[in-house]
């Protein structure tokens, strides 16, 4: 790749919203660390984190749709079956998926066991994940002999290593965190995330983990995520591909102090805001850093007769291999984005659409009507050049909008996964 590629994501405003440093310890009564044990032979590389909070935490959590599941989802699944949805600690580690394994439940339960005696907590009160390579059996001994060291290291700052440690193909780490005020109290919410390819959540190789001191139901806080999620994660798409290990975990410890939000309303409207502002930042950031990506997409879709058509086409346009290949080119090839739009599963009348892509260079409209207009192939060429593009579409035929994420197709994505498991 000759292109020099910035992974830097624009943060999005939000009145009485606050970005901030700290990720998933941003929040109070959070600590995290990550090391290398030995999974992945790189030893400048971490492979394994944890992070944990100082009381029992209200979870919530959203797991691929893939028929096929790493080990890592059977477990917390059963975990939360066995604590009425509550958790403690996450241990994570990559190189590794831990799925498809005949053993993979035991080493999955065994991680927590470790981290669980380590911790002094109960082992179904940690939750566990794993990201890597499909069908190697996980080597449980790195991880038993690392742990000590690992939960010793535990800070309220050790949020990058634990980051760090989730990483795969992943060219940056992925945190981020706002604070907003509630009931008087300062209220946090932070995560990472990881994920470069093998990327299309369904949520029904992305791990994200979400952090809040805000109290919160567990009841509301599984309502929340499962809202939110659709429409940030599952409108993320790097190749199409849905993952065997895809989860969203979301703890609430409630050391805020707020008063707990057991009921739509103020409060709730509030904490979603938060929620939605730091899972958006993480799709965007899991977009620009696609595995071989040198450009963010945006397809937003707006005039849809209602939200779940608006998703749908936004989704198709920015999932089209073609569409991704002419934006990696710089190539205003826009028959490609009526094209998707066209194949999109809804129901919608093609000759009222327009179309036009922006960036920081400009904007150029492309398409009114259904039909191609005449613009400036200049013009579009330095709209295209810039390294975050919004293809933007109006369906004409009713109020509804959404928007999706993606990246473009390069020659390094095929490199990348020619050879994944070397």
């Amino acid at each position: 790749m000759n292109k020099d590629v910035s992974k830097e994501v624009s943060f999005e405003p939000m009145e009485g919203y606050r970005y901030r440093e700290g990720g998933i310890c941003a929040a109070k009564g959070y600590q995290a660390n990550g090391l290398n044990c030995g999974l992945n032979p790189v030893k400048e590389k971490n492979d394994l984190a944890l992070f944990v909070s100082e009381v029992p935490c209200s979870a919530a959590a959203v797991y691929t749709t893939n028929k096929v599941k790493g080990a890592p989802i059977l477990v917390c699944r059963e975990h939360l079956k066995k604590t009425g949805n509550m958790a403690q600690a996450v241990i994570a580690n990559s190189k590794n998926a831990n799925t498809c394994n005949a053993d993979g439940v035991e080493k999955a339960e065994k991680m927590c066991e470790l981290a669980a005696g380590a911790l002094g907590i109960r082992p179904e009160e940690v939750l566990v994940a794993s990201t890597g390579v499909i069908g190697q059996v996980l080597p449980i001994e790195p991880i038993e002999s690392h742990m000590e060291r690992l939960v010793a290291g535990l800070s309220s700052t050790g949020n990058p290593e634990a980051a760090k440690a989730i990483m795969t193909t992943d060219t940056v780490k992925k945190e981020v965190a706002v604070e907003f005020e509630l009931d008087g109290k300062i209220c946090r919410v932070g995560g990472m995330a990881k994920g470069s390819g093998m990327i299309c959540p369904n949520m029904a190789t992305t791990l994200n983990f979400i952090t809040t001191d805000c109290a919160v139901s567990t009841e509301m806080l599984q309502q929340a995520l499962s809202e939110i999620v659709q429409d940030t994660s599952n409108c993320l798409s790097i190749d199409g591909d849905t993952s065997t290990n895809d989860m969203v975990l979301l703890l609430a410890n409630g050391l805020a102090g707020n008063k707990e939000i057991v009921a739509e309303g103020t409060a709730c409207r509030k904490f979603k805001k938060a929620l939605y502002l730091v899972m958006l930042h993480l799709a965007k950031m899991l977009a620009k850093d696609g595995e071989g990506a040198t450009k963010l997409l945006e397809c937003t879709v707006s005039g849809a007769p209602d939200v779940r058509t608006a998703r749908i086409v936004a989704k198709s346009v920015i999932s089209s291999p073609l569409f991704k290949c002419a934006m990696f080119g710089e190539d205003a090839n826009w028959g490609r984005v009526l094209c998707a739009i066209g194949y999109a599963d809804a129901v919608f009348e093609i000759d009222s659409v327009g179309v036009r892509i922006s960036s920081r260079n400009g904007v150029v409209e492309v398409c009114k009507n259904g039909a191609g207009i005449a613009f400036s192939e200049e013009k579009a060429k330095a709209v295209l050049s810039a390294d975050e593009i919004t293809v933007v579409v109006d369906l004409g035929q009713g109020n509804a909008a959404a928007r999706a994420f993606g990246c473009d197709l390069t020659c390094d994505y095929v490199k990348i996964n020619g050879d994944y498991r070397s």
